[in-house]
């Protein structure tokens, strides 16, 4: 008998570690699946265009390249007026504005607008280019703060008005790019521009281009 008693508490202590086991099983999945339940759903990682040096990147974080890419592709789709301005602006307006601050589009409304009671818009072409030798350099993006940057333009403006042209010129524009992830659906990008920095634009003469090329070369 006392064998069998044996057996049983033997038998027994062994069910009770099973469900020691099971407890402890128990207990790291509800962990797990908290830890999961807590992970972000989006997780933007910008790349750096170029990865010939490998790249080291955290969540978040985006390159100084990125942001003047984001820059240059968003300003050139305002200033992109194919037809009549009088149409394109308020179009090229609402076709970014995922992409600008809602202060810089009250602003860029209030300028057309204004452009518009003055007559610059009516049957006027507009486009801009980035000035040859001009391109991306890393101290065209500068940090003012974190998640804001100014990022300097060196630009070619056209205008023309059925079929003349009014205006050929190279202007710098300082513009501020700030981080806003407001809706992901809409803006990947997770940047925004938020209008001009404290300069503002202005034209670029000959000896400005010369000694920008003269730096960059």
């Amino acid at each position: 008998m006392r064998r069998y008693r044996t057996e049983i508490d033997n038998v027994r202590a062994h069910v009770r570690s099973l469900w020691a086991v099971i407890t402890l099983e128990f207990l790291v999945i509800v962990a797990l699946w908290f830890g999961w339940s807590q992970a972000p759903k989006h997780l933007r990682v910008h790349v750096p265009p170029d990865l010939r040096s490998g790249a080291t990147l955290a969540a978040q974080e985006v390159p100084a390249a990125n942001v003047y890419a984001f820059a240059f592709y968003i300003f050139q789709q305002l200033n992109r007026w194919p037809e009549d301005g009088a149409k394109d602006y308020g179009k090229a307006i609402y076709r970014i504005s995922p992409y600008v601050t809602p202060r810089y589009r009250a602003e860029l409304i209030s300028d057309m607008e204004l452009k518009g009671r003055q007559g610059e818009l009516s049957y006027r072409v507009r486009g801009v280019h980035e000035i040859a030798g001009h391109g991306y350099e890393e101290r065209r993006v500068d940090v003012s703060a974190s998640g804001v940057w100014v990022v300097w333009l060196d630009l070619d403006l056209f205008e023309s008005v059925k079929g003349m042209t009014v205006k050929k010129t190279a202007i710098r524009y300082p513009l501020r790019v700030v981080s806003l992830s407001v809706d992901p659906e809409t803006n990947p990008w997770g940047l925004a521009l938020d209008g001009y920095g404290n300069t503002g634009p202005h034209r670029l003469d000959e000896s400005d281009l010369n000694v920008d090329l003269a730096e960059t070369n």
